[in-house]
């Protein structure tokens, strides 16, 4: 068996390290891990329902039917941004090829020189100035660059993320500097939904209380109970974590760099991307041009496959094995023996004269022996039949 390389073009999504996920033709992108996603779907989707089914009716007749429109509007608002967040690329940055690679290693070892053994080699870190401020870049030994600034490693999903903020489970994706906008709108309509339904359910049992009674309220609305209880648990999280990121966005700093404390550690080091404004840093994070993604994740690239092709046999052993037709066999027997063909009555007169002269060029194998004495001539019954007649003519 042998091999063929046959050269194809595919995606470059399906050649991407790290552990994200793709769909649809590499237009949406995920971390693996989307357990936690699909059940923060679940639950924006069922609470939203319920509130649907069972307030919506009663306080559009008895309160205003603007109540579930805006309930509408703000629903599909919270959807589109968790999904823009969930399935956009959050700004992985590529990993060196080869070559860059090797031209980064040779780098750094001209710069570190020759380093004694059992001595550890000084850390790989390249210093930047911005805004006269010192920055430190390190070095990935995973993507093998060295990761500008703000840049971090994502464990889970095994890529270097551009303005790395923190990789959330809730969303199924890193947070980074494409979609942290859209994070940020996603728990910030989220906990305005949130507050609503919960305040227009209060609103439901109570106008339903006047009339019917406390208890009698909740046996008639389970599904009220059940939306209470569960908008109580999350408004909690939900308006703590805007409230958080809202404070981040103010000093345009991310999660990541508060909890390392890379702006407030011993020396006090001033945040060189802020700029001394909140309204300036919040239109810069949420109103700021919209990067586009180096990925390039539907671009074509060639892939090599070797596919097995069989050998072929020897040519004796396929010309033994492969039959020979009959007709082809009868052919080759008649131009082996070249025998001379002897004329008879019923043959033309015109191929005589060849057939005589085919048998004087090409004698027989019996001619190359010593002559044997010849045989008289048969006579057919037809030469008898046509002497009887001659013989009764004469007489």
């Amino acid at each position: 068996m042998s091999a063929v390389m046959i050269t194809r073009k595919v995606r470059k999504w399906e050649k991407l390290p790290g552990k994200n996920t793709f769909c649809c033709d590499g237009r949406v992108m995920m971390a693996r891990q989307k357990g936690v996603f699909y059940l923060t779907l679940f639950l924006i989707v069922g609470t939203c329902s319920l509130f649907f089914a069972f307030e919506c009716p009663y306080l559009a007749v008895h309160l205003s039917p603007t109540i579930p429109v805006f309930a509408i509007v703000l629903f599909l608002f919270v959807l589109a941004m968790l999904l823009r967040t969930s399935f956009s690329d959050p700004g992985v940055l590529p990993r060196a090829l080869q070559e860059e690679a090797t031209f980064i290693e040779m780098e750094i070892e001209a710069a570190n020189g020759n380093v004694p053994a059992g001595q550890r080699p000084p850390p790989r870190i390249r210093n930047v100035q911005i805004n006269n401020q010192i920055v430190k870049l390190k070095y990935c030994y995973t993507c093998k660059i060295f990761r500008p600034p703000r840049a971090s490693h994502c464990s889970i999903c095994d890529n270097c993320v551009d303005r790395f903020d923190h990789h959330c489970p809730w969303v199924g994706n890193c947070v980074g500097k494409r979609n942290y906008r859209y994070f940020y709108l996603f728990t910030l309509s989220l906990s305005l939904l949130t507050i609503y339904i919960f305040t227009f359910d209060i609103v439901h049992v109570v106008m339903r209380s006047v009339d019917n009674g406390f208890l009698n309220t909740l046996k008639e609305t389970p599904g009220t109970v059940l939306e209470v209880l569960v908008c109580f648990f999350t408004l909690w999280s939900v308006v703590g974590l805007t409230g958080f990121h809202t404070y981040l966005l103010s000093l345009n700093q991310t999660t990541n760099e508060d909890i390392k404390g890379s702006w407030s550690g011993k020396n006090r080091v001033q945040n060189p991307y802020s700029h001394k404004n909140i309204i300036k840093n919040c239109c810069e994070v949420l109103c700021g041009p919209t990067y586009p993604s180096v990925l390039d994740r539907r671009g074509l690239t060639q892939e090599d496959l070797p596919v097995p092709v069989a050998s072929a046999a020897p040519s004796s052993s396929s010309s033994s094995s492969s039959p020979v037709p009959q007709t082809t066999h009868a052919v080759l027997c008649l131009q082996k023996t070249k025998a001379p063909l002897i004329p008879n009555k019923r043959t033309p007169d015109d191929a005589k004269p060849s057939i005589a002269a085919s048998a004087q060029k090409s004698p027989s194998p019996k001619e190359e022996n010593p002559p044997a004495p010849k045989a008289p001539p048969l006579a057919s019954p037809e030469m008898d039949v046509e002497t009887s007649i001659n013989k009764d003519k004469t007489h």
